[in-house]
């Protein structure tokens, strides 16, 4: 088994009665929702132990040593269908239930586990299932996958952020919807609603905070935590296609690539004379979603939590592979509330300059953007965090 990693200022007590071991890596998107969580618990009840087991991809391993939250690594592999990702599968199951069941057992007897879904989080639920602890599973998306679908059925509740809109709903009438889980450092303003109704003073300091123009409105892009290279590509060509040049001259753009993709990203835009701040990778993103004024984004549940939390309108890109199509029904609520908008990723960049790239020059003029910020103020506050956490708290 991994040792669990501490952080020198992580706030513990060794005689704390509440310790709880979250499950789940891969991406930030499982990750990220998790520490909210536990960022909440602690607030509500200083003292409370919080215990990560994430995947062995990197990403997770940087996020919770830079967020000082313990941690263990598990030796979890993805299910997958050809015979060598089905064996490695197979053969990393055993090792990852052990490696939970020592962790549960070296935490004592109260420790709970919290399912934030996927390929980590299940051989952590056998664990727990074996051992007869409690768990709770955090379902994320509209769509549950099969991790999921597994783990409510040994979970003694189940949250989701969404409303599930899989085939026979009435199967998951028992899951509590609660809304987004945002963390505090996600969060420009407490209430994102307020600094509409201002006419965005807040949003001129957080430009000028980055180096940007306080005057001129922001265009912020993100893939999630891994970045999307057609994303990338599209908004990279808009503002070099010519028929958008003056818009080039307008605006100004926050761009998040994911591992790799920044330098070309960056010359795309000085090529278009666009003035643009291009990272690979940005955490916390509260100042950029400060920013702006409008996002193009992926719909993980990630980036839908924090486009509602900061009522920043979003023209969503659906990560287009995914066979029961999740991203595109997490997004759907904002959608049908007029705050975001959504098209198809066709992944051409020469092609999503016709569809998405006319949706979004609409999406930019000044009265579509007012429209869709005051639609926010009927979408209540994103404090699912909060939620999970009293109730966690309270038994």
């Amino acid at each position: 088994m991994n040792e669990v990693q501490q952080t020198p200022t992580a706030e513990r007590s060794d005689a704390a009665a509440a310790v709880f071991v979250f499950a789940g890596g891969g991406t930030g998107g499982h990750i990220y929702p998790g520490i909210a969580i536990a960022e909440a618990l602690r607030r509500a009840r200083p003292g409370v132990r919080c215990v990560f087991v994430c995947s062995n991809r990197p990403l997770d391993a940087k996020i919770l040593t830079e967020e000082r939250q313990e941690f263990t690594v598990s030796p979890a592999m993805p299910l997958a269908v050809r015979p060598r990702g089905l064996l490695k599968f197979l053969s990393s199951w055993g090792p990852s239930v052990r490696q939970t069941r020592q962790l549960l057992r070296t935490l004592g007897p109260g420790a709970r586990v919290v399912a934030m879904g996927g390929f980590v989080a299940a051989p952590s639920v056998q664990a727990a299932r074996a051992m007869r602890r409690r768990v709770t599973l955090v379902n994320l998306d509209a769509i549950p996958g099969k991790a999921n679908r597994w783990i409510a059925r040994h979970a003694e509740r189940v949250f989701s952020t969404s409303t599930i809109r899989a085939e026979r709903p009435e199967r998951f009438g028992a899951w509590r919807v609660v809304p987004p889980i945002v963390r505090e450092k996600a969060r420009w303003v407490a209430d994102p609603t307020v600094e509409v109704a201002s006419g965005g003073a807040s949003r001129s300091s957080a430009r000028a905070a980055l180096g940007l123009d306080p005057e001129r409105p922001v265009l912020m892009v993100t893939g999630g935590s891994q970045g999307a290279r057609s994303l990338n590509a599209f908004v990279a060509a808009f503002f070099e296609a010519a028929p958008h040049a003056s818009l080039a001259r307008q605006w100004q753009v926050l761009h998040q690539t994911g591992k790799g993709e920044a330098e070309a990203v960056r010359a795309a835009y000085e090529r278009a004379g666009v003035r643009a701040l291009v990272l690979e990778f940005v955490s916390p993103m509260s100042p950029w979603w400060g920013a702006a004024d409008l996002c193009v984004a992926r719909a993980g549940a990630g980036n839908v939590a924090e486009a509602w939390a900061n009522a920043v309108p979003t023209l969503f890109l659906p990560y287009p592979y995914h066979r029961d199509e999740h991203q595109r029904f997490n997004a759907l609520t904002l959608v049908e509330a007029g705050a975001c908008r959504m098209v198809k990723d066709l992944i051409d960049p020469v092609a999503n300059l016709t569809s998405a790239g006319a949706e979004l020059e609409r999406f930019m003029a000044p009265e579509s953007l007012a429209s869709a910020r005051a639609a926010f103020r009927n979408l209540g506050p994103a404090d699912g965090a909060e939620q999970i956490a009293r109730a966690l708290l309270d038994g």
